[in-house]
């Protein structure tokens, strides 16, 4: 979410900017003619409205774009109907809102996938091995570790294999024989909190549920929206 909206107001920003620009520019250098597009300025105009008003529809945004034009002509002219900071606090409201109903019919549609992952973590937390912390993170110790715990600012040096519950693998770093390294605070949620569980030398099976994983989204082709993971992680070092 924080780089849908990162991007969405990067979009408006520029269209703003760029297009004012342009506009100011041109007014000296000549205006389009009959249709054509007389001066670079004129160009550039063009060119950011198509770039960024198409990116706006591929995001399933479409904007009237004599609204948007007239926003962008008020705003040179100093008489915009929303202070810089009132568009952006719409604009963020709009796209969270935007993002539940896409969410919610996304856990429509999977409704059925979403049932069979929360009935593997049912059934799987009951096990007497199994550890399930308030996020509801679910771990299995395979060897204990010892010395220091890593904490989220740490950099951690890891050998992993992660699998979905019906037993396909979808990465390993044992089979690629080459370990993985990564701070804690650039990973999922889940790894973030199970990895500080961990001591080095220790090996952890780490049942992910989606809210601690990759949600909605999923990841790749083969990790579909709403999907438990489940990682088979040892963690070889700390390296800072």
């Amino acid at each position: 979410m924080k780089i849908f909206h990162s991007l969405f107001t990067a979009i408006i920003t520029v269209t703003l900017a760029g297009s004012i620009s342009a506009q100011e520019s041109s007014a000296d250098a000549g205006t389009t003619t009959a249709g054509k597009l007389v001066t670079k300025e004129d160009s550039l105009s063009y060119a950011l409205s198509i770039l960024n008003y198409g990116s706006l529809i591929r995001q399933n945004i479409d904007p009237d774009p004599d609204i948007f034009a007239r926003a962008m002509k008020d705003y040179r002219e100093g008489k915009q109907l929303m202070t810089d900071i009132k568009a952006r606090e719409f604009v963020f409201a709009y796209v969270n809102e935007m993002q539940a109903r896409q969410a919610e019919l996304e856990r429509e549609k999977n409704s059925e996938y979403i049932a069979a992952n929360e009935a593997f973590l049912v059934k799987n937390g009951l096990r007497p091995e199994v550890k399930t912390t308030a996020s509801g993170l679910q771990f299995e110790i395979v060897k204990p570790g010892s010395g220091a715990y890593p904490v989220r600012e740490s950099t951690v040096k890891v050998h992993y294999s992660g699998k979905l519950i019906d037993g396909t693998e979808f990465d390993s770093s044992i089979k690629r024989n080459t370990p993985a390294e990564f701070p804690l605070s650039g990973v999922i949620a889940g790894w973030t909190e199970g990895l500080q569980l961990m001591q080095p030398g220790a090996k952890f099976i780490f049942y992910i549920p989606e809210k601690l994983g990759y949600g909605a989204q999923g990841a790749g082709n083969v990790i579909k929206p709403f999907s438990t993971l489940i990682f088979e992680v040892e963690l070889l070092e700390i390296v800072k």
